[in-house]
């Protein structure tokens, strides 16, 4: 608590190195709160400035707090193949309205493996038109990987767009066994 007796926002984060390089996590109390692709030191100097001021609070450098530890643990599993599904407590607070809306429908309903089409998953939220609005919100995502954007495709077979860059996208699809597996 701090010294107003409100309970004071704690931010952690750490960079892991994945199959599709340096992701930064970071934690609130109440779950992960933001993955970042390609965490280079300017990446993440400028992620972390930004959680700063969305959440306000100074992000401490824990890797080996609590509150990253399993997460770190999922996302080692995830990339060796021996977990299909994150099972962590995620805060939505990056992220509201519709996006948190398509989101958390991408999050529950588009399992290990399969995909999902941008106009497809904006008909599950009752918004058949939103499409676009839809490619919106992946690329709002500010939890990748746990919430798969990268399982959005277009619905003429097209791989789609992707904020960590196409070649992430193929390799987290390869892993899942949706496309084969890049033969260089």
């Amino acid at each position: 608590m701090d010294s107003h007796g409100q309970n004071e926002q704690r931010v952690v984060w750490t960079v892991v190195g994945t199959d599709i390089g340096p992701l930064l996590l970071a934690a609130t109390q109440d779950g992960l709160v933001n993955v970042v692709f390609h965490a280079t030191d300017t990446v993440r100097d400028r992620t972390l400035d930004r959680l700063a001021s969305r959440l306000g609070t100074e992000p401490v450098e824990a890797p080996d707090s609590p509150l990253l530890a399993e997460a770190i643990r999922q996302f080692e599993a995830y990339f060796a193949g021996a977990q299909r599904d994150f099972d962590l407590p995620l805060d939505w607070s990056l992220i509201s309205g519709f996006n948190r809306q398509v989101l958390r429908e991408l999050a529950s309903g588009v399992p290990y493996g399969s995909v999902v089409g941008y106009g497809d998953l904006a008909g599950r939220v009752g918004q058949p038109r939103a499409a676009q609005a839809v490619g919106v919100a992946m690329g709002s995502n500010p939890l990748p990987v746990v919430v798969p954007c990268h399982r959005v495709v277009e619905s003429d077979g097209g791989i789609g767009g992707f904020g960590g860059g196409l070649e992430t996208k193929r390799k987290l699809l390869a892993l899942e066994g949706v496309l084969p597996e890049p033969l260089f």
